[in-house]
């Protein structure tokens, strides 16, 4: 059973695909993951028991879907087996209390936690940086979600008590203890869901690299907004 955490960040909004430093952390939201092999070589099964619902592929027939949640476990999956063949066929129940589209990443809880998991359960020695790097791949190739690091690296990375100081140009981080006793950071949920596969984050995106390559034909020196 992995526990896979939802995270926010304290500094640093839209500076992580522009290279500069973030400062997040994971949160008491989580997605349980349930995994056991089903002994045979290909085939998998996925069900959301938030949502009651599920779907089935085999190894050998990795290709997107049109439902886009399904796209998070396939590009996980994709990107695992470009570094290893270990996997073989395996079940997985998930259980969740992140809200979805909230904006505290439940999508890189998604990501994140399914490669932990399926690197316990069929050994395959993957660094926890590897499955940081993978998952974001992952929300890149098949989510279509040009999302930076962090997300993925908070998800993976966080330490109980601290913060993390992550500079995404390096990927140099340092773990900053964070104690606000006797006040509270409230994370409310407003209930307004937002979506970032569908164009708008990748448009900001677009937009930044957008004004670096303005810049440069002044300042050649100039490779990112950080």
């Amino acid at each position: 059973m992995i526990d896979s955490p939802g995270r926010i960040n304290i500094i640093g909004e839209h500076t992580d695909y522009n290279n500069g430093f973030v400062l997040p952390t994971a949160i008491d939201k989580k997605i349980q993951f349930k995994f056991k092999k089903n002994g045979s070589l290909k085939t998998c099964s996925i069900h959301s028991n938030n949502f009651d619902t599920g779907f089935s592929f085999k190894l050998d027939a990795v290709e997107k879907s049109e439902k886009q949640w399904e796209n998070y476990v396939l590009g996980v999956i994709y990107e695992i087996q470009q570094l290893s063949d270990k996997l073989q066929g395996f079940d997985c129940v998930l259980d969740s209390d992140i809200p979805v589209g909230s904006g505290i990443s439940s999508s890189a809880a998604l990501e994140c936690g399914l490669a932990f998991g399926l690197n316990e359960l069929f050994d395959l020695n993957l660094s926890k940086q590897t499955i940081v790097e993978l998952s974001q791949r992952a929300e890149h190739n098949f989510v279509g979600t040009k999302c930076g690091i962090m997300d993925q690296f908070a998800s993976v990375m966080s330490k109980k008590d601290h913060v993390i100081l992550l500079d995404c140009q390096s990927l140099d981080y340092q773990y900053v203890p964070i104690k606000i006793e006797p006040f509270t950071i409230l994370l409310l949920n407003t209930n307004v869901s937002h979506n970032l596969a569908s164009g708008e984050y990748n448009i900001r995106r677009s937009q930044c690299e957008e004004g670096v390559r303005v810049i440069k034909q002044k300042y050649a020196e100039v490779h990112s907004l950080r």
